[in-house]
């Protein structure tokens, strides 16, 4: 398995827990980093919340199994949910090969982003800490 971190997108925000957050046009995409899916392996297993469920920052809002084990996910920032990537229940081997692009989790829309996101690291600065 290669790790794609060059391909991280420009401007994305990551939480020590290993999620990421990129805001576009009000809707904030959350993923796993790269890091993370390589600690975890071959994933096998995502499940996912519902459309419209709320969750705040830092609570659990979906597992996902891999070869080696079983994580929870937490929000990076609070938000309504308003997209589920379904692909991902059939084929949760996407994560592993495009966090950054086709393996996104959920989409969500944020009334604390601004706010929530002053926790988050820019990738760089997550690379170095999660290196440690």
């Amino acid at each position: 398995m290669s790790t794609p971190e060059s391909r991280a997108p420009e401007g994305i925000l990551c939480s020590k827990t290993h999620e990421w957050a990129l805001e576009s046009d009000n809707i904030i995409t959350i993923g796993l980093t790269d890091y993370a899916i390589e600690q975890l392996g071959d994933i096998v297993f995502v499940e996912l919340p519902e459309s419209g469920t709320e969750f705040a920052k830092n609570e659990v809002f979906a597992t996902i199994e891999s070869v080696k084990a079983a994580s929870e996910i937490y929000m990076p920032v609070g938000g309504k949910i308003i997209e589920v990537n379904e692909e991902l229940i059939n084929s949760p081997e996407i994560i592993n090969e495009d966090p950054w692009e086709k393996g996104w989790l959920i989409k969500i829309e944020s009334s604390t982003f601004q706010e929530d996101s002053l926790g988050l690291l820019e990738y760089e600065d997550y690379k170095e800490e999660a290196a440690d």
